[in-house]
C-alpha cells in the first residue's frame, strides 16, 4: 500500500473506522494506479479518458479522495476493470 509520511501520522491518531476508511481509499488508489501501469495508461490520459481534469484525477490517486460508488463505477467502466469486487450475499 502505497502511503507517506503525513498520512502515516495521521492515522496514528484516528478511529478504528476512519483508518479503516483511509486504508481503502489508498487501495482504490493503488488498484487503478496498477492498472493504469499494466495498460501502460498515463494518469493525463486516464484523466483525458474519464473527461476530467488532471488535477482532479491527481486527487483520486492521492489515496485521501473519498470517492462514490458511482465514481468507482465509472472508473471501472473506462478502464474496463474491477476495481473492487464484493462477494454476493448467499
Amino acid at each position: 500500500m502505497r502511503t507517506n509520511k503525513i498520512m502515516d501520522q495521521v492515522r496514528g491518531g484516528i478511529s478504528p473506522v476512519m483508518k479503516k476508511q483511509m486504508d481503502m481509499c489508498v487501495a482504490i488508489a493503488n488498484r487503478v494506479y496498477a492498472i493504469l501501469d499494466e495498460k501502460g495508461m498515463t494518469q493525463k490520459e486516464f484523466a483525458r479518458l474519464m473527461g476530467k481534469t488532471e488535477t482532479e484525477v491527481s486527487r483520486w490517486l492521492s489515496g485521501t479522495h473519498n470517492l462514490t460508488i458511482a465514481t468507482i463505477c465509472k472508473i471501472s467502466a473506462a478502464l474496463n476493470e474491477e476495481i473492487i469486487i464484493v462477494a454476493p450475499c448467499s
